[in-house]
């Protein structure tokens, strides 16, 4: 039988996972597979931060549902494409039930893939000026449950800052810290959880993408 014990979620097989993900089989998946793991390809990177802005008073659970529909409505979140996007495309956008029918949110979308653009120009690409704000491991709680987990941290705040500093919308700092959840820069499985060694090695791992370095 599965149980909700603190901050983890016990599967009947006995997997020990982070609350939030309860016993949603879509929501597990994602936790299993994605959430936390490090990322450095722009392409993922943008996709998440649109998704991210697109979940802003709504549950990710939303937007996990209607994945695969924003990829075939925003040319696979590829930059490039997407900051051509123009008024039709919008109106063919408002039109699509399959994903969330925000005139702002996709207008911001197709704005932020121009301003990412830019960063790949300036940056040399879009993992560079998103990883340089990687907190330091010492500045986070020691032992991370639900109770010490914060709803966002400085290098976020600051995230968000430079980001509407350059013309993006719709990304605060509670958006970009979500953004560093699920790419892994910092790594937010609850202390008890299965995954959260898994993650760890997997950050030890990583290769950081480098200011000026093209992908």
């Amino acid at each position: 039988m599965s149980e909700l014990k603190d901050d983890i979620y016990i599967a009947i097989d006995g997997t020990r996972r982070c609350s939030w993900c309860g016993d949603n089989e879509l929501y597990q998946s994602y936790h299993d597979h994605e959430w936390g793991q490090p990322v450095g390809e722009d392409r993922d990177l943008f996709e998440k931060l649109c998704l991210e802005s697109f979940q802003s008073g709504l549950s990710w659970l939303i937007i996990l549902r209607k994945r695969e529909a924003f990829r075939q409505a925003f040319a696979n979140f590829e930059m490039k494409r997407v900051a051509q996007f123009d008024d039709e495309d919008i109106a063919r956008l408002m039109a699509n039930t399959g994903i969330v029918r925000n005139r702002q949110k996709i207008a911001a979308t197709i704005n932020n893939a121009a301003r990412a653009l830019e960063i790949v120009e300036e940056f040399g690409s879009l993992a560079a000026f998103i990883w340089q704000y990687e907190p330091d491991e010492h500045s986070l709680p020691k032992r991370l449950t639900r109770k010490t987990i914060p709803k966002t941290i400085p290098e976020a705040t600051r995230m968000a800052k430079d980001l509407k500093s350059r013309g993006f919308r719709f990304l605060g700092p509670v958006t970009t810290y979500s953004l560093m959840e699920a790419m892994g820069l910092v790594n937010n499985h609850m202390q008890d959880c299965d995954f959260r060694l898994k993650i760890k090695r997997a950050r030890d791992e990583f290769r950081r993408p480098k200011v000026g370095e093209k992908l």
